[in-house]
């Protein structure tokens, strides 16, 4: 009876203990970070060394790494940390990382998920993937060769999604024999770039992935530097903290909870700011009103969520709320065009005007690009035009959705602001997006007028044809788009008699003007000279483009 009464007050203290641990666990902060740069910079291993050196790998699998570095030869007798993270068979026989590897790990003061990213140029769009999410990134510099190209393009993207806390890792001092003056110089170097990508500050360390200096500890081989190492940095940096109220509330509706007849809940994620019970929310983008009356979670009813949680909200009013809507403490435009920052992520290059699915917060809609701006060129940092983007391109573009969404910035919210498009053959994801702004010609105004037409006046060979294309396509996104040519007119103009072609013209033309105020796409092909005023764009059916405010290609 005594041994079962001592088994008994092992069992609870283990219990008690593993519990102590999980809830201490939870309760440390996490750090979600990416390492980034040029291939053979030693990414893998860096995160190998932070991996081995805070003792978060089991027997076995340093005994796997033992057999694997045995078997790889690439460190002779020494443990070869890079495989610990690439773990693909190709990784492996090239040496090079290709998908993005995430690893936990979690020390004394804070919990971690890396994500190491490949360096090669043709796998720059799993670098984006890697970095969608990360709140720090760590770029790093074989000391040896310097800031290169792929630095640069990585540092441009990291800049470009919205992560502002940089960690400059100049790798392999242990190769430059330490050397202060090599570590300074790189420094500098980059540092003139960062200013010109509009990187407002970086952290530089100098380390060693193979031997471990100033990875998890200071370095004695480099006494001249007395900041902080690697490991120490990344436990101490702030960490984004989830919006306590400062950010206006949204949450993205994922799932219409509906188990039984008396309970209708909207679940999804808060993507920003806190919600209490009793705050009044909107529907958007129908702009509908109602008041939270429940916040429900596994756990049970809470009075108040933030930022991160995953909840399912109860409304007082029967309203319509569906997928793919945003219940949001403040109203926002609803949109139909995006102006947007893509990063061409497909081996095919894009297409103007084909139609691609968006899939933005938690709907997927119809669209296409409209136009294209600028292309930025990530290694001088110039800008130059196209009428395409090809793998790897960061270019600006307008895109036309085929319905309404609420419109929100990338720069207000990564969750919201952020979107991908998705070849509708292939199913492959082809680009990743940032929404920058909206073209003030689709917001809709204060009191609620629709968009404003505009009226093209098509002229040559071929431009009844040409005219009955574009209003295909206009008409495919949503767009209402009329043809005005002479059998249209027939009867506004039977009223004249011998040779009153100008006149014709003219009725013509006041008609597209009524047309486009009610918001129709126009498309006029009357016979009219050069000389005559002609409302709208005028274009050349055998060119078959238009370029302009409103740049798009039929």
């Amino acid at each position: 009876m005594a041994t079962a009464l001592r088994d008994l007050t092992a069992a609870d203290v283990a219990r008690a203990e593993i519990e102590a641990y999980l809830d201490a666990t939870a309760r440390k902060s996490l750090l979600r970070f990416i390492t980034c740069g040029s291939v053979d910079d030693g990414k893998s291993t860096l995160i190998g060394r932070l991996l081995y050196d805070s003792k978060m790998l089991f027997e076995d699998q340093l005994a796997a790494l033992a057999s694997d570095s045995k078997r790889s030869g690439t460190q002779g007798e020494a443990l070869d940390l890079a495989l610990l993270v690439d773990g693909l068979a190709a990784e492996r026989e090239q040496g090079i990382t290709i998908d993005v590897a995430y690893r936990f790990f979690t020390t004394d003061k804070r919990k971690f998920i890396v994500a190491d990213t490949p360096g090669h140029e043709q796998y720059t769009r799993n670098m984006v993937t890697g970095a969608s999410t990360a709140d720090l990134a760590v770029i790093l510099i074989d000391a040896r060769k310097g800031v290169l190209t792929q630095t640069r393009r990585h540092s441009f993207l990291v800049h470009l999604l919205g992560i502002r806390r940089v960690v400059l890792a100049v790798n392999k001092m242990d190769l430059v024999g330490f050397d202060q003056a090599r570590f300074d110089a790189i420094v500098a170097d980059y540092a003139a770039f960062a200013r010109e990508v509009g990187i407002e500050g970086f952290t530089a360390i100098p380390v060693s992935g193979l031997t471990g200096d100033n990875v998890t500890g200071r370095s004695a081989a480099m006494p001249w530097y007395d900041g902080p190492a690697l490991l120490e940095h990344l436990e101490s940096v702030p960490v984004a903290a989830a919006s306590h109220g400062d950010e206006p509330f949204r949450m993205a509706v994922q799932w219409v909870n509906r188990p039984n007849q008396n309970f209708r809940g909207y679940a999804g994620r808060i993507a920003s700011g806190r919600v209490r019970v009793g705050d009044a929310v909107s529907v958007l983008p129908a702009s509908r009103s109602s008041t939270i009356a429940r916040i429900v979670t596994f756990d049970g009813d809470l009075d108040e969520a933030i930022a991160g949680q995953s909840v399912t909200l109860v409304l007082a009013d029967e309203v319509d709320c569906s997928r793919g809507d945003i219940l949001a403490s403040a109203p926002a435009e609803p949109v139909s065009k995006l102006q947007a920052t893509l990063v061409w992520m497909s081996d095919e290059a894009m297409v103007p005007h084909r139609s691609y699915w968006l899939k933005i917060g938690a709907q997927t809609l119809s669209a296409s690009i409209g136009g294209m701006g600028p292309i930025v060129d990530v290694n001088t940092m110039e800008q130059r035009r196209g009428l395409t983007l090809a793998l790897n391109d960061i270019g600006q573009v307008d895109i036309d959705l085929d319905r309404r969404i609420p419109g929100v910035r990338y720069a207000d919210n990564r969750r919201l602001g952020g979107f991908i498009l998705i070849d509708k053959v292939t199913h492959a994801t082809v680009a990743a997006g940032l929404v920058q702004d909206f073209p003030k010609s689709v917001l809709r105004a204060g009191g609620g007028d629709e968009d404003k037409g505009s009226i093209l006046w098509i002229a040559g060979p071929g431009r009844a044809e040409h005219a009955r294309r574009a209003a295909d396509r206009l008409a495919a996104l949503g767009r209402p788009a009329f043809v005005l040519d002479a059998a249209a007119l027939a009867d506004l103009v039977s009223d004249l008699g011998g040779d009153a072609r100008a006149e014709a013209v003219r009725r013509g033309r006041e008609v597209a003007k009524l047309m486009a105020r009610a918001g129709v796409q126009v498309l006029v092909t009357l016979e009219a000279s050069a000389e005559e005023a002609h409302p709208g764009r005028r274009i050349e059916a055998g060119a078959g483009e238009q370029e302009g405010a409103d740049e798009w290609v039929i």
